[in-house]
C-alpha cells in the first residue's frame, strides 16, 4: 500500500510528529504509526481529516491505493454475501426438516415456531435475492465465480444469462414438487 508512506511522507514535510497529527485527526499515536507501517487503514473521516492537515485532495493522499480499496471492498462483499447465504441455507434446512417433530410433538405451538421460521427464512432469502441483484450474479457459475472472487467474461457471462429462463422454470418445478411431497406426508401424518 502507498498510504502509509503518503502519510509519513506528508507528515515529515510539515515536521510533525506522530504524536501531534494524532492530536490533529484525534487519533492514537498508535493508529499513526499503524497507518504509516500500512497495518491498518484510515476511515472515510480521518482521510479527510489528514487530507486538510496535509492541504491535499483524497486523491494525492491515497494515490496508488484506489485498487487496493476496491479489492478490499470487494473481498467485504463477497464474505457478506457468503454469510447470508450460509444463514439462509441452514435456515431453509430448518425449514424443510422440522414441520413434522414441531406438529407432532408440540401441536399448534409446533404450527407457529414452523411459521416463525418460515417467515425468518423468507425474508434472508428476500437479503440473498437483492444481494444477487446487486452483484448481478443469477446462475450458479455466476454465484461460485464471485465467491471465489472471479468475474465471468463477457461470453461466459451471456451463456449463463441464456440458462436463466430455464433455471427458474426448473427451480419452479422443483419447489411445486418438494410443497406436494410435504403437503402429502402431513396429509398422512393427521389421518
Amino acid at each position: 500500500m502507498e498510504l502509509g508512506k503518503q502519510i509519513r511522507k506528508y507528515r515529515k514535510e510539515q515536521s510533525l510528529s506522530q504524536d501531534e497529527l494524532a492530536e490533529k485527526v484525534y487519533v492514537s499515536r498508535q493508529t499513526i504509526s499503524n497507518w504509516e507501517n500500512d497495518k491498518s487503514y484510515p476511515d472515510v473521516n480521518s482521510l479527510i481529516l489528514l487530507s486538510e492537515v496535509f492541504h491535499t485532495s483524497i486523491d494525492n493522499l491515497i494515490k496508488g491505493d484506489v485498487e487496493v480499496m476496491k479489492e478490499q471492498v470487494k473481498n467485504e462483499d463477497r464474505k457478506e454475501f457468503e454469510k447470508i447465504s450460509r444463514i439462509f441455507s441452514v435456515l431453509f434446512l430448518a425449514m424443510m426438516i422440522t414441520p413434522i417433530p414441531l406438529i407432532h410433538y408440540l401441536k399448534y405451538a409446533g404450527i407457529a415456531i414452523w411459521a416463525l421460521l418460515a417467515v425468518v427464512t423468507l425474508y434472508f432469502s428476500f437479503i440473498v435475492e437483492k444481494k444477487k441483484k446487486q452483484f448481478d450474479i443469477q446462475t450458479y457459475r455466476e454465484i461460485i465465480a464471485f465467491m471465489e472472487g472471479e468475474k465471468l467474461d463477457e461470453i461466459a457471462k451471456a451463456r449463463e444469462e441464456g440458462k436463466t429462463p430455464y433455471q427458474k422454470i426448473l427451480l419452479s418445478v422443483g419447489a411445486a414438487v418438494v410443497t406436494l411431497v410435504i403437503a402429502f406426508i402431513f396429509t398422512m401424518l393427521l389421518r
